[in-house]
This record gives C-alpha cells, structure tokens and sequence, in this order.
C-alpha cells in the first residue's frame, strides 16, 4: 500500500458497515489520513515481503490485505519468525469469498516464501464474518480474551478472539 492508495483507503473507512467491529462507526476523513497516512509511507515491512497489498478487479477496488506487525503496536518492528494477517474488503463485494481469497495467499506467501513460523489474527467474538474466515484458511480458535476499553463497542463483552495457523499446519493442509 502506498500513498497513492489513500483515497481508496477513505472509500474503505468512511463506511460505517465495513468498520463496524473496528471503531463501531466511520473514521471521518482526517482520521482516515491520521491512520493510514503513516501506514502507507511506511517501508521497514518491505524487506521482509511482509506489509499492505490492496486488490482489485479490473479497476474495482475491492480492498486490502495485510500481513505484518500488529495493529494494537504498529511501531514494533516487523517480525520475520511471525506475522499478523488481515483484511478489509469494501461491503459491495462481501461474501464473495474475496477475504478468504486473499488471506490464502498471504498465507502461502507467508509461510512459503518468506519463511514465517506462525500468523495469527485477531478480531471481536461477535463478528461472524472474519471468524468464518479465519477458519475457511484454515486457521484454529487459540483463545478468547476480555481486555478492558475506555469505550467498548457493542458485543465486546463477548471478548476478543484469537486465531493462528502454524507453518507445519499450513503445509499439512496443503497435502492433502
């Protein structure tokens, strides 16, 4: 992702859907370049092929997808023994199987080119959608944690989920 990407980025977070096991609402346009603005010009991730890749159909953007460092500590440096994986994918083009798509191939690129040993992804208990997804890609349920929030969204009671696939079970699915 770069920064000519970011006024699909406003596309993407203006929308009140898309972000609403995120913040509960739309980031207004000046949190949108607070946010991504930094994300975008950012290389360190670079050297190791990890980072943002944003997709599209033609010239339809459908949105991005991100292996890397977590969100919740985004100056720590990236990691090449392990790696967050992500995805935001614009609510016209939901449920085409677009978010599973793309996390399979970060995950193939993760573990087969790069060399990760372990990604994992993180999201509210109640979102049903990414969890779906993260279980379509293979991943497990690793744990449910309850962390505090100064403004908690509605359904965070039901806790934060963490998902992970390890290289080896990565690449047991792969053969059979």
């Amino acid at each position: 992702m770069h920064p000519q990407h970011l006024p699909l980025l406003h596309e993407l977070d203006s929308d009140p859907a898309v972000m609403g096991y995120l913040l509960g609402r739309a980031r207004t346009p000046d949190e949108i370049d607070d946010f991504w603005g930094p994300r975008c010009a950012e290389t360190r991730a670079d050297a190791l092929g990890i980072g943002w890749w944003v997709g599209f159909d033609g010239d339809d953007f459908l949105g991005w997808w991100d292996l890397g460092r977590s969100d919740s500590d985004p100056d720590a440096e990236p990691s090449c023994q392990e790696a967050e994986i992500g995805w935001r994918v614009v609510r016209r083009r939901w449920r085409q199987g677009l978010a599973s798509e793309g996390a399979r191939c970060l995950l193939a690129h993760g573990f087969a080119t790069i060399g990760l040993d372990r990604i994992w992804a993180e999201t509210m208990a109640v979102n049903a959608g990414s969890r779906a997804v993260m279980r379509s890609i293979g991943m497990r349920h690793l744990r449910t944690e309850h962390r505090q929030w100064d403004d908690p969204l509605p359904g965070a009671e039901a806790g934060e989920v963490v998902y992970e696939i390890t290289a080896d079970e990565w690449r047991a699915d792969q053969t059979e």
